[in-house]
């Protein structure tokens, strides 16, 4: 295991406040419904099916223009993915959902945006962490910060809310192998190609990351910083990136609603604070990372880093290198 022992590393996913969980609109989804959704004249990029939502979330995510949590919702998070695609494509940037962007979502591929999936016996073996502790102590006592559910390791598998998962799945118990499930057709192997610039827009939540011709490869939604720990300004360099991280919490370091008065290690596993990777900065003790509540991003802020979702900040950390440049633009 690799232990992190960034002074001030930035903790963010234990200490920020959850939102309050939304109901569930009372829509049946299928994946016909769901593989066939099309905008109508009378739909409206804000008012769309959400059928078409969903649709247009999956397929936004596998040209690596990431929505963040795949809800079938509209939002913030997906309408900044569609403008950055739409930007990448050659279409007006708008972020509003259209015929023209659509059907150049359609042409990264004609794989349905829902599949079935068998559970295997790798996802319910766990071991799994029924009752997750919030306080950096009793998690430092466990030796492994796992999933705390099938329905939790599922639903970052396919990037997408356990709330949607049940809504596809009806009657569906999520805890044995065997079982077909539907889910969202995301790629297994994400991209890996080569990242040369990154840019964190502060303002508007999101990092966008660009290839060696400058054409920007991926867009994801983004936690950057707060008025208590801001994140920095200017031009910095990746100095690693390091997969299953440990953290340690000093008490110097004086997080808010943190009560440790010694020091603690907390083992690595997707519910660690930083997640499932830390991809440290030249800026001391600033990094990219991911986080154990993919709902929150772009949400709510962050202790000064950027945080993505686990299995964003797993796919851009498969991309850069020590060259890759990293600016925040304010």
């Amino acid at each position: 295991m690799t232990k992190l022992h960034f002074a001030g590393l930035a903790f963010a996913a234990c200490l920020i406040a959850l939102p309050a969980p939304h109901a569930m609109a009372a829509e049946t989804l299928n994946a016909n419904m769901v593989n066939q959704a099309q905008l109508s004249p009378k739909s409206k990029a804000r008012k769309a099916p959400r059928a078409l939502l969903l649709r247009a979330q999956i397929l936004l995510d596998r040209a690596n223009f990431s929505p963040g949590l795949i809800d079938g919702k509209s939002g913030e998070n997906a309408r900044q993915a569609i403008a950055a695609f739409q930007k990448a494509r050659g279409l007006r940037a708008d972020g509003k959902l259209d015929k023209e962007t659509l059907a150049k979502l359609v042409e990264n591929g004609s794989e349905p945006a829902l599949i079935e999936y068998k559970i295997g016996e790798g996802d319910v073996k766990g071991p799994f962490v029924v009752n997750m502790p919030k306080d950096f102590e009793h998690m430092a006592e466990l030796d492994h910060l796992g999933y705390a559910s099938l329905l939790e390791l599922l639903s970052e598998k396919f990037h997408a809310s356990e709330a949607l998962l049940q809504a596809l799945n009806p009657g569906q118990t999520f805890n044995a192998a065997g079982a077909t499930i539907t889910v969202p057709n995301v790629r297994a192997a994400r991209t890996t190609g080569k990242v040369v610039k990154i840019e964190v827009d502060k303002p508007a939540r999101g990092l966008r990351a660009f290839g060696p011709g400058g054409e920007l490869v991926a867009y994801y939604p983004a936690s950057v910083g707060s008025k208590e720990k801001p994140a920095p300004s200017g031009t910095y360099r990746v100095r690693r990136a390091v997969f299953n991280p440990t953290y340690t919490y000093d008490p110097k370091f004086a997080f808010k609603g943190v009560k440790a008065k010694e020091k603690v290690e907390i083992a690595e596993g997707p519910n660690n604070p930083v997640g499932s990777v830390w991809i440290d900065l030249t800026k001391a003790s600033y990094g990219i990372h991911g986080t154990a509540h993919p709902e929150t991003i772009g949400k709510t802020e962050s202790h000064g880093c950027v945080r993505l979702t686990n299995w964003d900040a797993t796919e851009l950390a498969h991309m850069v290198s020590k060259a890759t440049v990293v600016v925040f633009l304010d």
